[in-house]
């Protein structure tokens, strides 16, 4: 991506929360959000509007039962930015510097609320769920390279066809970052 005003537009907690539910949960009326969210009804339609405007998220008229439901869904595809892309204007790189902070945050907050919840879940889910890190020694397209295997591998499991065997699945948030640092 390389439009700041998607960014701008991404760059707000409660859109970025709104983006989720719709990626897990499928399409959804505003009243549908609005309560997952436990936000007001006028707030969730102004935010979708906003998201809309960037194609983030596309009405779903298909889905309406009559003339005044309105259905939204996630656009199909992956957000994916570098601030980097952004270098030839300096106001565009605070709104890629702000969505990248904002994407930080909210990857932590959701591990801090497994951390904070996770005895409500079952043993099997407690002891499936993982965290790993590892130190790694490589050239700038050595981590493009990781970081494409990396990503194809979460969006083959994101689209792939769920089994109807009978068995419990969960919405499960993955997450990685590859920088360089010191240790």
């Amino acid at each position: 991506m390389t439009d700041s005003q998607v960014l701008a537009a991404m760059a707000h907690p409660l859109r970025r929360r709104l983006m989720d539910v719709l990626a897990v949960d499928g399409p959804a009326t505003v009243s549908t959000l609005a309560e997952r969210t436990e936000q007001a009804v006028g707030n969730i339609s102004h935010h979708m509007k906003v998201l809309a405007a960037a194609e983030l998220v596309e009405e779903a008229p298909e889905l309406a039962n009559d003339r005044r439901e309105r259905w939204w869904r996630k656009r199909s595809g992956q957000v994916r930015f570098a601030v980097s892309d952004f270098a030839d204007d300096a106001a565009a790189t605070v709104i890629a510097e702000a969505a990248e902070s904002l994407n930080l945050e909210r990857h932590i907050a959701v591990m801090r609320a497994w951390m904070a919840g996770r005895e409500d879940y079952s043993p099997q889910w407690q002891s499936a769920a993982f965290s790993s890190d590892s130190w790694l020694r490589l050239s700038p397209s050595e981590l493009a390279e990781f970081s494409e295997e990396l990503i194809a591998l979460m969006v083959r499991w994101a689209r792939r066809d769920i089994p109807d065997d009978g068995q419990q699945r969960e919405p499960v948030f993955v997450f990685g970052y590859g920088v360089p640092a010191k240790p």
